[in-house]
């Protein structure tokens, strides 16, 4: 990897983490579910603006948006979901090392979905040792809440098996064509639709956790 390559990597990963911290402010003043349309929502009207600056083709068949409408549920509404409602009822931290699962499902889900991608002792401890560090990066103390709030926990977990067949789902859109960018775009766009119904209809009525 080229040093462009790292700091890529190591920017996403800051964005990524820092959304923990965000949503645990979040959700102490809105529904969980309009979180998570006003995340996909900004996210993919941001998108659209930069696939037309770049001039990116935007495919619009029928075939590749239900690949769209999958991809957005598997990699935006189901995880984004459960990962805010879960964080009304446990901590940021506790929250963001029960998602640092996903490769540890990803690994798993892969021997069993895909032909090339088989499960090996080399895997398992990379995905561990990464687990560890994540561990050691937040701090064991997040640990300890751990078994308490055990519904929440096990949606942090659901989210993170989500994001696991997400990236399997995932690898069609480069059999079929379509760029990374419009592929984000794409799913992004479809999961503002799915979370628009929910958020109009159920947000309101679960309220704000107290």
């Amino acid at each position: 990897m080229s040093l462009s390559d790292w700091s890529l990597l190591l920017t996403l990963s800051i964005l990524w983490g820092g959304s923990f911290f965000f949503v645990g402010v979040a959700v102490t003043a809105l529904p969980p579910f309009t979180i998570v349309l006003l995340r996909v929502a900004i996210a993919a009207t941001a998108l659209h603006l930069v696939l037309r600056a770049t001039r990116t083709a935007m495919p619009w068949d029928g075939k590749t948006w239900l690949a769209f409408f999958g991809m957005g549920l598997l990699n935006n509404a189901i995880p984004f979901s459960l990962i805010v409602w879960g964080q009304t009822h446990i901590a940021s931290g506790l929250a963001s090392i029960l998602n640092a699962t996903t490769p540890l499902f990803t690994v798993l889900v892969a021997h069993v979905l895909t032909a090339d991608e088989r499960l090996s002792k080399g895997r398992i401890v990379g995905v561990l040792l990464g687990l560890g560090g994540v561990v050691a990066l937040i701090g064991p103390q997040a640990l300890t809440g751990l078994g308490k709030d055990v519904v929440a926990q096990l949606a942090v977990l659901g989210a993170a098996l989500s994001y696991a067949f997400a990236s399997i789902f995932g690898r069609r859109f480069k059999r079929m064509g379509v760029s990374p960018l419009a592929t984000a775009t794409g799913q992004l766009t479809a999961s503002s639709t799915l979370m628009l119904p929910v958020a109009l209809i159920v947000a309101s009525a679960l309220g704000v956790p107290r």
